[in-house]
């Protein structure tokens, strides 16, 4: 009999799975373009369904196309976008920034759900936005308001990960688990297809080792991800999500040398603190199908 703690342990190794993901592309990143890494990584996620007749035939099973289409190629676009930010800046602010999702999420399911966005979440979504700005380092010495390009795919990619999560929502009401994550593999290359291959180089030696590390932690982080779902709630997985963000920055600082201002710290503490803020009053999901 599965205890109940043994779910969050799956989240968290989910959440260390994706912030090892980071750090492998970060470091593969120093001779494959960010876009040509999304598109490897989506390859070998869809691994699982070459081998299994059966995880192939669950994919299968959709009554609503659309959906799994809109979280595909939603989803797929900000797994480019991170990736690109990961190739420019420091893995730790791309993985902030790409995190802040579920305050974009919100806005989504209020628009095109019909999901309340209830008054109390303006006061977290809006302290997380404040982190996000002190952590990107975007205010000025004059206080001009400045943000750098490959900050701005970063938010973009945070962007977009939320429209995915809004599709996820819906289509949790109809679709399975394994539908969903196929949608997402073959979307993503897809649209990850025409940068990556316009410009394609084989990686060599060390660079299909982190290659093989980008996938392998990608596919066990949504498979641990897919499976630990069924039985933890939104704010468990929303608060042990943001271990990722959390390893991802001691990484960096640790292997990379990538070093953090006072205020950037303030502003990543505030952020993760606003994002926490969303998951934890956010109104609860309606029942998922397995």
């Amino acid at each position: 009999m599965q205890t109940p703690r043994q779910p969050l342990l799956i989240v968290a190794a989910s959440a260390l799975s994706f912030a090892v993901m980071a750090f492998a592309a970060k470091l593969a990143s120093r001779s494959i373009p960010g876009d040509e890494l999304a598109f490897l990584r989506f390859v070998l996620m869809l691994v699982p369904f070459a081998l299994s007749r059966r995880l192939r035939r669950r994919a299968l099973r959709v009554e609503r196309w659309d959906l799994l289409a809109y979280r595909g190629v939603f989803g797929g676009t900000a797994v480019v976008l991170y990736f690109l930010a990961i190739e420019h800046v420091p893995i730790g602010i791309a993985t902030l920034l790409n995190y802040s999702s579920p305050v974009w999420a919100v806005m989504f399911a209020a628009a095109f759900l019909g999901e309340r966005a209830p008054a109390r979440l303006l006061a977290p979504g809006l302290l997380a936005l404040a982190g996000m700005v002190l952590v990107t380092g975007v205010v000025g010495q004059t206080g001009s308001l400045r943000i750098g390009l490959w900050e701005a795919v970063g938010l973009l990619s945070s962007v977009l990960s939320g429209a995915a999560v809004t599709a996820i929502r819906a289509a949790r009401r109809t679709e399975g688990s394994w539908a969903i994550y196929g949608s997402f593999s073959l979307c993503g290359l897809v649209v990850a297809a025409p940068y990556a291959l316009s410009h394609f180089r084989w990686p060599h030696g060390s660079g299909w080792l982190l290659v093989v590390a980008v996938g392998v932690t990608s596919v066990a982080a949504q498979l641990l991800m897919t499976y630990a779902y069924r039985w933890v709630t939104n704010l468990q997985a929303g608060v042990l999500a943001q271990l990722t963000v959390v390893v991802s920055m001691a990484l960096g600082a640790i292997f990379l040398g990538e070093r953090l201002s006072p205020l950037q710290l303030a502003g990543a503490a505030l952020a993760i603190s606003g994002i926490l803020g969303v998951v934890a009053l956010r109104p609860p999901p309606r029942a998922a199908v397995e």
